[in-house]
């Protein structure tokens, strides 16, 4: 049996299951009893894949890697803040036997190179536009996804690129994603009675931080409680861990720098395609306060196609509750063109 075979069942149950309104909210059971059996889409993939690079608009080189058959619809995956094109392991062990997985390391991460720009919105979304006309055409519209700092690029992308939305893409899905007000809505930070929001020095002080990450139980643990539900596995939280410390501090300090002072709230103006949000109810980092203004808006807009709002889910929602976040990827991957 596959990897991916390990959720089938999961999956299917649930694209059933979200035949309800578009802006209805899923209230799943609990992660450890929904997920502990799909643990095993967390290993390393198995599937060769095929590895080239894209150079971005400053000659920066992206590391991009493509997975499964070459002919078959495509997912492009774009991966968050401190992690690397290695985040989407679930997602490529369970579809790219069905799909062509594409995955990339934003610049900085992994193996992508940092480059000369000044980091910021604008560079998110250069080098998606890059990647994509690398890795898709107009004849199989692709489905493109991003998490968290994937999510602003593919926002990004939409706001400086209008006319390559839809001649690229059939359909969009925001994780735990914002336009703006990072600092100001998370929740990372307990507050003291009185205190509205984090001062923003400080916040932008700790998300610019470039120490190093000591590698010690209590780093686990608040891990586990910056970016994950309480009832995430143990499996979970050790892949999540490994990522982020393999993102060098540099590249940590620079974006997260970079990141505190974003806004891009007027991009979903060019978003004119099935688009749907998916958050947990514990995410920290991108509170549920976000991906409501995101799904109000793209309803206004009417392109929502689904508001999910995982229950007991932290940030890491494609790692969290991998059987619901991809029968939404393939829900939108099998949408008409």
């Amino acid at each position: 049996m596959t990897r991916g075979a390990v959720v089938t069942a999961a999956v299917a149950a649930v694209a059933v299951a979200g035949a309800a309104s578009i802006r209805a909210t899923r209230r799943a059971s609990p992660p450890s009893a929904r997920m502990a059996d799909t643990d095993v889409l967390l290993a390393r993939p198995e599937l060769t894949p095929r590895v080239r690079t894209v150079v971005a608009e400053d000659g920066a080189a992206l590391h991009v890697r493509e997975y499964g058959d070459p002919d078959a619809a495509p997912i492009v995956l774009s991966h968050g803040w401190t992690c690397s094109a290695d985040f989407w392991a679930p997602q490529i062990n369970d579809l790219a036997g069905r799909y062509r997985v594409v995955v990339y390391d934003q610049r900085g991460h992994g193996a992508s190179e940092v480059g000369t720009r000044p980091l910021g919105a604008d560079v998110l979304g250069d080098d998606l536009a890059a990647v994509l006309d690398a890795t898709v055409d107009s004849d199989t519209k692709a489905v493109v996804a991003g998490h968290s700092m994937g999510g602003m690029s593919v926002m990004s992308w939409a706001a400086q690129y209008p006319a390559q939305v839809r001649h690229y893409v059939k359909a969009i899905l925001l994780a735990n994603t914002a336009t703006d007000s990072l600092v100001r809505e998370t929740t990372v930070i307990p507050l003291p009675p009185g205190v509205a929001q984090v001062p923003a020095r400080v916040a932008s002080s700790v998300l610019g931080s470039a120490l190093p990450i000591p590698s010690s139980p209590f780093s686990a643990r608040a891990l586990k409680y910056v970016t994950m539900g309480a009832e995430s596995t143990p499996a979970q939280v050790a892949f999540c861990e490994r990522i982020v410390r393999e993102c060098s501090p540099r590249t940590r300090g620079m974006w997260g720098s970079a990141l505190s002072a974003l806004d891009i709230h007027d991009a979903l103006e060019n978003i004119d395609v099935p688009t749907s949000v998916i958050v947990g109810t514990r995410d920290r980092l991108t509170p549920p306060v976000h991906a409501r203004k995101l799904a109000d808006r793209l309803s206004r807009a009417g392109v929502l196609g689904r508001f999910l709002e995982l229950d007991g889910v932290g940030h890491m929602s494609s790692v969290e509750s991998i059987a619901e976040f991809d029968a939404e990827l393939v829900r939108l991957a099998e949408l008409p063109a």
